[in-house]
Order: structure tokens, then sequence, then C-alpha cells
């Protein structure tokens, strides 16, 4: 999934949606690195509350610091609500992090070495 540059200067990736549009805002260079804690603010059109997940392949999950945590607003201009997350990925890969809300779902790979 290619990663785009916002206007703002950080990086952000366009997630693949289902009944809904998601976008990722990135608050560090990709790809990640195994271990750091990483803050991803997220805007998803939908309804309801978000729920998001981080896993590999094999199964390993992504221990999630905070989030998900709805923003009130900000200069980022995607559509949908906006909330911010946390996360530490303990292991290099191609990470797939699912994004689910009561209408609405979506998935981003992410690159961790």
């Amino acid at each position: 999934m290619p990663v785009l540059t916002s206007d703002g200067g950080f990086p952000e990736v366009r997630g693949e949606g289902r009944g809904a549009e998601v976008w990722g805002l990135l608050f560090a260079p990709v790809p990640f690195r195994k271990g750091r804690e990483v803050k991803i603010v997220w805007r998803m059109t939908g309804e309801g509350p978000l729920t998001v997940t981080a896993t590999l392949p094999d199964g390993t999950r992504a221990r999630r610091t905070f989030g998900p945590e709805q923003h009130g607003g900000s200069n980022w201009k995607r559509p949908g609500e906006e909330w911010g997350t946390g996360f530490v990925f303990p292991k290099p890969g191609c990470w797939r992090l699912e994004l689910s809300r009561t209408r609405g779902s979506g998935q981003v790979w992410l690159a961790v070495r």
C-alpha cells in the first residue's frame, strides 16, 4: 500500500474500505521500527465507535498503548471522524491494521523493520 505525504509533512496512507473510507496519518517515519511506540491518527467514514487491531500473518498482535481516542477535530482534511491510537509492533513484517465501526470497515497494511 503506498504511503503518501500529507500537506502537514507527515506520511499518510489510504486504506481499503468496505462501506467506508479509511485514512491513517503516521507520526513516525516509515517503515516503522519494531519495539517503538507509534502514534497513528485515523479518519474513517461510517457510523459508530471505532475498533482497531494490528496483526501479522502468523497471528502476532501489536500492543495498543492507547485509543482509539476520538478527536474533536484537527487541520488534517480527510473524510470521516477522527481518532488517535498508539501501537508497539514487537516484530518486523507486514502488519495488517483492521478498523471497524458499527457500519463500515477497512484495513491498512504497514511495514515494520
